[in-house]
């Protein structure tokens, strides 16, 4: 068995460094392709010749010109500084705070940017006025969002209570972009504490502790609004609590209570993630409990902890869904969205294959994303995972939670990519701890003093310098000139225009309207977008004007539509629609409504979801879908109207509220002067 587990850890590093560095979902037939990769692999071919070269010559020049190389210099300094101290590693924690702040604050204009985030804020503002969801004012079609569930008179978000929960505390004090950073801190302090239950010496245990608070895709990550950052914040919690608990020779009753609702409060937020980390928890407090009774008691109040979260979460769903165990997500897109390989939402099926594609990419974003380096930043950590030393019981429980993460979202169809590879943001603690070893591991084979471990030095300085003065610096300027007319204040704008308590038609492109015409034909989510990616777009005009004439709806419209899917093969991306996604079947007659619908795009449109978070000016806010809107104005009689769209097509071109006369609108609709809001 001595022989077999360094052999196992060395195959499962090598299998690990291969979907690290090769483009295996690009030689899978059918299946996901790594278009970024020879970009990729440019960028690390010439920066670990940088890196490598740079840190060989001053390695060799150190040998010759002492005022290059202090041995025990980094060493002598951590242990000087004792950042591992509690006090100390609070001041660590609190500069992380603040530099994630100053990341939320200038890099991401402190708002939300991606529709996950927008949603679960506007959730969070709803659990901060005292309600679970709100009434649906009907028509999913003008009023509703992605990720918005419209369900028995009741509209919620589609996401686990927990995380919205953690928003709503920024939402009592109106600064929801303060709760990742401050939840991010919190983190590195508990990981700070889990590194001194691990007993993890003062270099490594530095580094450990400074690469986790301070790698940029945790830096990016924590200032954003992602839930990512809250479940990962308590997940080491979690992981400190049970440090504690394992490591001493007394039972601890009280802080395995804490490590469960640790958990727990994970699993309210990412049950999947929490899975990972909080399964193999309880199962080692349960075999401990088992072997020692005086234990049991840990056991018992871990479970309790992690039950009290979990159950509230499952409450919540009972007064949203219905069930306790059907969460929002399921409920909007179908049994598809879970975790196995089955028919995914939209999409091909999820193959066992295509989870090896997906692993794939996330390793490939990880290697470029988790510390920026020029050279391939997994390489240490896996090298260290390989030939390290023997694991002891906290980290045969890191490797085992690791290893379940990875294995959960093999199994999970969606491709989850924003600031880097998201669903593998949990493996940052365990990533940062092996990489930090890495100096020691060559210092224990080739000694102090030799020329692998200056060559390492030198070339973790050069890499350094140069992700802090080129490779950062681009990837935030990257995330700061992005998603421009997502950071539009539209409440502020409003106010500061004298645009309040109006009704204001959202002008959004062709394709988004069509998609939430389907919604509002009852078609589900997962088949809507099935149609739409598979569907010419004019056809899909004339059936939905044929289906809204003629009053159909649910599985009548669904099928109607799913039988325009059969030239699929033959579709292309349109070169008629600014919006390329707009599906185009060529030879198609586009008649005079396709027709006018492209002029719109042409002229521009913007996004419906961020006027959710609107709460200042009163403003009513409806998707533009031209004569279906007399329902927002029967719905909304007296209101001033305005029609939002921006100037013109320019990439970031920002929103302009347009003054609308009723009499022009009813002419553009066909409609006849008489017709009247209070008919």
């Amino acid at each position: 068995m001595k022989r077999v587990a360094p052999a196992l850890r060395l195959g499962v590093a090598a299998a690990f460094t291969a979907l690290a560095l090769l483009p295996i979902s690009t030689w899978i037939p059918g299946g996901y392709s790594a278009p970024f990769y020879p970009s990729l692999l440019g960028e690390w071919w010439s920066g670990t010749l940088i890196a490598v070269g740079g840190g060989v010559v001053l390695a060799v020049a150190s040998r010759r010109m002492d005022g290059l190389w202090h041995p025990g210099a980094w060493t002598g300094a951590t242990d000087g500084a004792g950042l591992l101290v509690p006090r100390r590693s609070a001041l660590v924690a609190l500069a992380a705070t603040a530099l994630y702040v100053a990341v939320s604050w200038l890099v991401f204009s402190a708002r939300p940017l991606l529709i996950d985030e927008f949603i679960q804020v506007w959730q969070a503002r709803v659990y901060a006025s005292g309600h679970l969801w709100v009434p649906s004012p009907g028509y999913p079609d003008l009023y509703g969002a992605m990720h918005l569930v419209d369900h028995a008179g009741r509209v919620f978000g589609q996401f686990p209570a927990g995380g919205p929960a953690m928003l709503a505390l920024g939402s009592l004090l109106h600064a929801e972009w303060l709760v990742g950073p401050v939840f991010a801190g919190l983190g590195v302090l508990a990981w700070a504490a889990f590194l001194r239950r691990l007993e993890e010496p003062d270099t490594p245990g530095t580094n450990a502790l400074l690469l986790f608070a301070f790698a940029p895709f945790a830096v990016f990550m924590s200032a954003s609004h992602m839930n990512h950052v809250t479940s990962l914040a308590w997940i080491v919690m979690g992981m400190a609590a049970l440090a504690a608990v394992t490591g001493s020779e007394r039972p601890r009753p009280w802080v395995a209570l804490a490590a469960g609702l640790a958990f727990g409060l994970a699993g309210s937020i990412r049950p999947v993630d929490a899975l990972a980390f909080g399964g193999p928890a309880g199962l080692w407090l349960f075999v401990r409990a088992v072997r020692d009774r005086r234990r049991a008691a840990e056991c018992v109040l871990t479970a309790i902890g992690m039950a009290i979260p979990l159950g509230v979460t499952l409450w919540v769903n009972t007064q949203t869904t219905g069930h306790a165990l059907l969460f929002g997500y399921t409920q909007l897109w179908g049994a598809g969205h879970e975790l196995g390989f089955h028919a995914s939402p939209w999409g091909p099926p999820h193959t066992p294959a295509r989870g090896i594609e997906l692993v794939n990419l996330y390793l490939l974003h990880l290697g470029s994303y988790f510390l920026e380096t020029p050279f391939p930043a997994l390489l240490p950590a896996l090298a260290v995972f390989a030939f390290g030393r023997a694991w002891r019981p906290l980290e045969r429980y890191l490797v085992t939670s690791s290893a379940l993460l990875v294995g959960l979202y093999w199994a999970y169809w969606h491709n989850g990519n924003f600031l880097g590879p998201r669903f593998f943001y949990p493996l940052l603690p365990i990533l940062a701890l092996w990489t930090a070893r890495f100096g020691a591991l060559l210092r224990d084979k080739w000694g102090t003093d030799g020329l692998a471990i200056r060559v390492w030095v030198y070339t973790a300085a050069v890499g350094a310098l140069i992700a802090l003065m080129i490779n950062i610096p681009i990837r935030a300027k990257q995330y700061g000139h992005a998603f421009l007319s997502l950071r539009w204040p539209a409440g502020d704008v409003a106010v500061m225009e004298d645009v309040q308590n109006a009704l204001v038609l959202v002008r959004e492109s062709w394709g988004a309207q069509t998609l939430a015409r389907m919604w509002g034909l009852g078609v589900p989510r997962s088949e809507a977008d099935f149609i739409y990616q598979r569907t010419d777009m004019c056809v899909m005009e004339q059936e939905l004007e044929q289906l809204e004439r003629a009053g159909a709806a649910g599985p009548a419209a669904t099928t109607a539509l799913l039988a325009l899917t059969g030239d699929s093969a033959r579709l292309v991306d349109s070169v008629l629609s600014t919006d390329h996604t707009e599906p185009m079947l060529p030879g198609t007659v586009y008649d005079r409504t396709c027709q006018a619908r492209l002029r719109d795009d042409t002229q521009g449109f913007t996004l419906y979801p961020p006027l959710l978070l609107d709460d200042e000016s009163g403003n009513v806010y409806v998707r533009d879908l031209h004569a279906r809107d007399t329902l927002a104005l029967l719905a909304h009689p007296g209101r001033p109207i305005y029609l939002l769209v921006p100037a013109d097509t320019t990439l970031g071109g920002l929103p302009q509220f347009v003054p609308v006369r009723r009499d022009s609108l009813l002419a553009d609709w066909g409609l006849p002067p008489g017709w009247h809001v209070e008919r």
